[in-house]
């Protein structure tokens, strides 16, 4: 289906009607989440596949069929869905639909937006996934009436989507927010990105798990839990590097709030109690972190949250809401 007859579609489809059912897509460094949710935001049917990393070919087809399965278990076809949402790690082009520099999957140069509806035949918008999980949080109201905000994704990367007067901050090239290549340690490890000692070197999921030679981040947290002092040390230098991240956003963007969410944080409190314990540090050595840093500018959301998959459904929306993020204000 091209371009024109897509648009046509989904101006037959509003024309007097209420939006429909729409579907979000994450899609991460180990798995692609389908949501499919109604016009009120119910829930009608999911499903989780195997991220195709490393196979760009292969990538379209898979996002398609992890979808037909989120559409077979809510017995809905293609056809009633009115717009497609996917968020995607990389530099995405919205426009375009092109994904560039996703490091973590091994894409380089991907027209994901035309590769989907040439195959599934629905209006499909692509955003950043961690852009498209701040867009969610911001339009479902996660932390109030917030217009300023950082949505800190710790899990296989490490990035923030970034949200000032109630909409999303892309930056000069597409780029606000990869805090996960900032770096934190020039002597540190060497990145993904092609840098020695960035945040995501050293926090990420699999980074944690390759310093503690461990098969996953999940069984260091697990082991410093039951007093393995290595683990402990490790969590505590995980903890305190995320801190100087959140301090760093807070004095570069002045936000709000702060929400932190991915795999690594569904480790719970031993995840998110070294963390507090540096800010707090941070608040006490400084007036200016004081006033910048309150005890409560930081939630950890809940292992349920789904903000990437929430974050696609967002988008999805904007096909036919005409912009990409609406303030509260």
């Amino acid at each position: 289906m091209t371009a024109d007859r897509l648009d046509a579609t989904l101006d037959a489809n509003l024309d007097g009607h209420r939006p429909g059912p729409v579907a979000g897509i994450d899609i991460g460094g180990t798995k692609i989440a389908v949501l499919i949710v109604d016009a009120d935001g119910a829930d009608l049917g999911r499903a989780t596949h195997a991220s195709s990393v490393g196979d760009q070919d292969g990538a379209v087809p898979a996002i398609a069929a992890a979808l037909d399965e989120a559409l077979a278990n809510a017995q809905l076809t293609r056809n009633d869905l009115i717009a497609v949402g996917v968020g995607v790690p990389g530099r995405v082009d919205p426009k375009r639909g092109h994904v560039t520099l996703a490091v973590n999957l091994g894409w380089t140069d991907l027209a994901l937006k035309d590769g989907l509806e040439a195959i599934i035949g629905r209006p499909v918008v692509i955003e950043n996934d961690v852009r498209a999980a701040a867009i969610g949080l911001h339009e479902r109201g996660v932390v109030g009436d917030a217009n300023d905000l950082a949505y800190l994704a710790v899990g296989t990367g490490i990035a923030a989507g970034v949200i000032l007067d109630g909409r999303l901050h892309r930056g000069a090239r597409g780029l606000a927010g990869e805090i996960g290549h900032a770096i934190v340690d020039r002597d540190g490890p060497r990145c993904a990105c092609g840098q020695h000692g960035c945040l995501e070197a050293l926090v990420s999921g699999p980074s944690i798990a390759r310093r503690a030679n461990a098969a996953t981040s999940q069984e260091v947290y697990a082991a410093a839990v039951a007093g393995d002092p290595g683990a402990t040390d490790l969590v505590d230098d995980v903890g305190r590097l995320l801190a100087w991240a959140i301090h760093t956003l807070v004095m570069t963007y002045d936000v709000e709030r702060v929400v932190v969410g991915g795999g690594v944080s569904h480790a719970g409190e031993p995840f998110e109690r070294p963390l507090r314990r540096e800010l707090a540090r941070l608040r006490a050595a400084s007036d200016q972190a004081g006033e910048l840093l309150p005890a409560d500018i930081v939630d950890v959301l809940p292992p349920d949250a789904e903000a990437g998959a929430w974050g696609a459904v967002a988008v999805a929306r904007t096909a036919f809401r005409g912009s990409e993020v609406v303030s509260h204000a």
